[in-house]
């Protein structure tokens, strides 16, 4: 194989997500499309790693999609039959290779995070949660 060799990486979730939403059907496509409040929850390991989040802020949480097909290359964008196969690399299709969810949320109470715009399913495995950055300075 030329370039890199292929490689396995092991990824421990730090929490998970506790949402109404149960289903694919359920949810909306995108957070900000309608989703209701979720919570955040984190192992209790972890919980120090929450210092400096406060109501208001955006982040972006990673997940693992534990529920999508890892099979699928080429998706028709939101599922509109209309719309010519795009590689999943060029969507934001939870079925890929690596079903890594990326979400821009807000958090709406930093004690226990509870966050909007998450279109996560309930007991969707946590990966990881970054701060957005706008600006240098924000660095």
């Amino acid at each position: 194989m030329d370039g890199a060799p292929e490689s396995e990486y092991v990824l421990r979730a730090v929490g998970y997500v506790e949402s109404p939403l149960r289903s694919r059907d359920e949810a909306p496509k995108q957070g900000d499309e309608g989703s209701p409040e979720a919570w955040l929850v984190f192992e209790p390991g972890v919980a120090r790693a929450l210092r400096g989040l406060r109501a208001g802020m955006e982040v972006v949480v990673l997940t693992w999609l534990d529920r999508a097909r890892r099979d699928v290359l080429e998706v028709r964008p939101r599922g509109d039959r209309e719309r010519p196969l795009t590689g999943v690399f060029a969507t934001r299709s939870p079925d890929r290779p690596n079903p890594v969810g990326l979400h821009r949320v807000r958090v709406v109470e930093a004690d226990g995070l509870r966050v909007r715009d998450l279109e996560a399913l309930d007991g969707t495995p946590v990966l990881d949660v970054k701060p957005v950055l706008e600006r240098p300075g924000d660095r």
